[in-house]
């Protein structure tokens, strides 16, 4: 992992060329192979016999969801708790994270004909061809930009169908997520409905520009790749926070930047990634 320090705006070349550090975590699922791992994924999760860390003393929200909803959320707990045991095997330690990622039933964000694959370590498809992402990068981006703190406000460019918006509520004060297709906006709010999230507000806008009314956020998490991080997103960044984001086009990579200043940032390359295409503007 390379440090790299930049002053503002942020040159392309100061987030592409840090040395990329040696991913040794196996293949990532990509959009573009979401339906063919979701058509030859096993469609039992690996057993639950190696349970994930638990945060000493973590107690999770408590549901206010009727008890059809509960009963449902009890039966897949044995799957969630296979899920993060594999996901804290594949590297990712932050305790808070993995609680998180028990806690939210990810079944309830896909469609119900794939919910048979909702815990194995794959990406499936939303529709407006987006995707939920595979478990692992969910969690290893939200531990790079946790980074050990406790968050206060954090942003999230790309709400999708609203599973990793769901993640982040239990790890941050507040969460704001930006959503540019309205038919993804208004499925996230009905997937999240049933959660009764208080601390999560949903925003159907152009996810480039941020929040400026609301910032600055003490972590910022993109869920597409563009060639470079937009500069206004740079700037909604509080001094000593992180962002994370994949960057690249073809060949995409993890990157980490921490403001360190009004006008100056630091880059980190992490892992291997891929995303679908940052875009600006709304639809």
């Amino acid at each position: 992992m390379t440090g790299q320090r930049s002053n503002f705006p942020l040159p392309l070349s100061s987030i592409t060329g840090g040395a990329v550090k040696p991913a040794a975590r196996g293949p990532v699922a990509t959009p573009q192979t979401a339906t063919r791992n979701a058509a030859s994924s096993p469609a039992k999760a690996p057993p639950p016999s190696a349970p994930a860390p638990r945060l000493p003393g973590y107690v999770p929200k408590a549901s206010s969801a009727p008890a059809a909803q509960r009963s449902d959320l009890m039966a897949t707990e044995a799957l969630r708790r296979a899920m993060v045991a594999r996901v804290a095997r594949q590297g990712v330690q932050d305790r808070k994270v993995l609680a998180a990622m028990e806690t939210v039933p990810r079944h309830l964000f896909i469609e119900p004909a794939m919910s048979a694959q909702a815990y194995v370590d794959a990406s499936l498809p939303i529709g407006h061809n987006q995707t939920i992402s595979q478990p692992y990068i969910v969690a290893r981006m939200i531990e790079f930009m946790c980074d050990g703190k406790a968050l206060e406000r954090v942003l999230e460019i790309g709400t999708g169908c609203g599973y990793q918006a769901a993640v982040l509520s239990f790890v941050a004060k507040d969460v704001y997520s930006i959503e540019r297709i309205k038919p993804l906006h208004e499925l996230a709010k009905t997937n999240l409905r049933p959660l009764r999230i208080s601390n999560l507000r949903l925003q159907y806008g152009d996810g480039m520009l941020g929040l400026p009314q609301v910032a600055p956020f003490d972590g910022i998490i993109l869920a597409a790749a563009g060639l470079e991080v937009p500069q206004a997103l740079l700037e909604q960044l509080a001094i000593g926070a992180h962002l994370v984001a994949p960057v690249g086009a073809q060949v995409q990579h993890l990157h980490r930047i921490t403001r360190i200043g009004k006008s100056e940032w630091t880059s980190e390359t992490l892992e291997a990634c891929h995303f679908v295409p940052l875009r600006p503007g709304t639809i």
